[in-house]
């Protein structure tokens, strides 16, 4: 396979030769959020030559090469052309607008008009309405999913210029000539930008090597993962000594190998970005790569990757419990952790993860982890699990600046930052009111078995709170409780609901013998064994002489008090 690879500015790339968008290729499917983002990069935050990636490229003919990476970057890239063309038109800059066309569409050899970027997917929407210089002779309905990516990042592309030139336009001080040369200079600033962004430019010889370099790179997703930026990174900063020796890249492989060696959902991506939170400065996984670059340098890479290292054993077994063995008296703990799981939620994680780091080197006792993260599970238990409150980026910052207050803080304050998060958390709480409202909702039955997990959680955690040892003194384990059905499913003796039957009030939790030898029995035959048995009763159930719907939705909304003021209490 013949590669080859020199850097390259976009305006060498788009001078020098014609591209084609294989038919290997994806269509083009950058939606809004993409597109601000290369926006915010390449123009808005850039001082000029900005490094965009690789593009890579096989050659089709002398001129012309096939492009295998880069397809997105570059349509996005000629469609903003385009918005500027289109904008020095509307200003009466025709001269400038026929210059910048000249990198979308110029003559060949032969001296015929050629577009720059040739794709036969989105023909002849594409070349008509973005490409074309003068109006176009087709529909510009898209008929198309990719067209109609294309006609929305177009016109995103133009609301983001025609946003640059509004702030211009309104000034009050300035002449009509003035706010003209203003806005060609803007222009100009932007198209300058687009032309200077850098690629590295990697050629093939031929389609067969296309093939081949475009199904590894495609194994990998649409993009490089943060993981692989990192990794490139820190192989860069810590070069081997010796040719038969790698130690970072043994360490990054196995820092890799036990978070994604999981058999749940965890990734290398998420793992960077949630130990960044722990330690350093907030920041989104877009934009964790940039924050890392500036951060991370030749002095301290080794001592960054050893903590990869290090914290990848304590993320994995932090959210996957199954991975450590744990100590009879860290029980509480890892069923706290197993319950953040349950709840499938993961702005806590960075606090987590810096919480257990304290813990591991001795820096917490096991009292004061139990507790903080006892105080996050029940936070999540009624924000996220029961109310399901739409959590903001707050959260988020939140538990990533404790997290980095617990890191930094002295051993005499680590306490104290602590405490301050509990004290955010009882804040952000939602009110009991509207904790009652959304807990009646919760249902378990037969026919509706999607909240079976959570529904067991809460009766595990109601029953151990108020009688954690049963008569025989054998603590309980409720991984082998069964969910029993007071007003049986299939009793219709009464006119009650499934949806009431499935509430919580008419919910207990019993050995699967019991609760079989129970079956669909009326409650009037199951009161007296319920008595006799050594599950909790309370109060409701025990003094009850008849069970309906009123005596469930008593019971429901009882249990739902209870938990929010004594059994969750942060």
């Amino acid at each position: 396979m013949n590669i080859s690879s020199i850097d390259k500015t976009i305006r060498t790339v788009l001078k020098s030769s014609y591209y084609k968008i294989p038919r290997f290729q994806r269509p083009y499917s950058w939606e809004r959020e993409h597109i601000e983002d290369f926006w915010n990069d390449s123009i808005r935050e850039s001082s000029g030559d900005y490094f965009i990636g690789s593009m890579v490229v096989y050659e089709i003919s002398d001129d012309t090469f096939g492009v295998v990476d880069g397809q997105q970057r570059l349509t996005t890239i000629t469609m903003l052309l385009g918005v500027i063309r289109e904008a020095f038109k509307k200003i009466g800059e025709e001269s400038l607008a026929k210059g910048t066309q000249g990198m979308i569409e110029r003559a060949d050899l032969n001296d015929e008009l050629n577009f720059v970027l040739q794709t036969e997917s989105s023909y002849p929407f594409f070349h008509e309405n973005v490409q074309k210089f003068d109006e176009s002779e087709v529909t510009d309905v898209p008929s198309k999913k990719e067209e109609e990516h294309i006609k929305k990042g177009f016109d995103t592309l133009m609301k983001l210029v025609e946003t640059e030139l509004a702030s211009i336009e309104d000034s009050t001080t300035k002449t009509k000539e003035e706010k003209k040369e203003e806005k060609t200079n803007r222009l100009k600033d932007i198209r300058d930008k687009i032309l200077n962004l850098k690629v590295i430019y990697i050629e093939l010889g031929n389609e067969d090597d296309a093939y081949i370099i475009f199904e590894t790179l495609n194994t990998r997703g649409k993009d490089l993962r943060v993981s692989d930026l990192v990794k490139n990174h820190l192989t860069k900063m810590l070069p081997k000594k010796n040719k038969a020796v790698d130690l970072s890249k043994d360490k990054w492989t196995d820092a890799r190998s036990i978070i994604e060696g999981s058999s749940i959902d965890l990734n290398m991506d998420s793992f960077l970005h949630h130990f960044w939170l722990s330690k350093y400065e907030f920041t989104t996984q877009k934009k964790l790569f940039k924050s890392l670059k500036q951060t991370v340098k030749k002095a301290n890479a080794k001592d960054f990757l050893n903590d990869i290292n290090n914290e990848s054993k304590i993320y994995r077994e932090t959210l996957d419990i199954t991975y450590k063995d744990w100590k009879k008296e860290e029980s509480e703990l890892r069923n706290s952790l197993y319950a953040l799981v349950v709840f499938r939620v993961k702005q806590q994680i960075p606090m987590l993860l810096a919480v257990m780091r304290e813990y591991e080197k001795g820096g917490l006792k096991l009292r004061r982890v139990k507790d903080i993260i006892s105080a996050i599970e029940s936070f999540h238990f009624i924000f996220t699990a029961v109310t399901s409150q739409r959590s903001s980026g707050g959260i988020s910052f939140m538990y990533a600046y404790h997290a980095r207050q617990l890191d930094q803080a002295n051993p005499a304050d680590k306490t104290k930052a602590l405490d301050e998060l509990k004290t955010k958390l009882r804040d952000k709480l939602p009110s009991k009111e509207e904790f009652i409202a959304n807990f009646v909702e919760l249902n378990y039955s037969s026919t509706y078995t999607k909240e079976k997990a959570l529904v067991k959680y809460i009766l595990s955690k109601y029953d151990h709170h108020y009688t954690s040892i049963n008569q025989t003194g054998t603590a309980i384990n409720y991984d082998l409780m069964t969910i029993e059905h007071i007003y049986a499913e299939k009793d219709s003796t009464k006119n009650i609901d499934l949806t009431d039957i499935g509430k919580i009030g008419n919910l207990l939790l019993m050995e699967e013998g019991l609760n079989g030898k129970l079956g669909n029995k009326p409650f009037s035959i199951k009161h007296p064994i319920y008595k006799s048995s050594n599950i909790y009763l309370d109060d409701n159930i025990k003094n009850a002489t008849d069970w309906d719907k009123d005596s469930i939705i008593n019971r429901t909304k009882m249990i739902a008090e209870k938990l929010y003021d004594e059994v969750f209490k942060i």
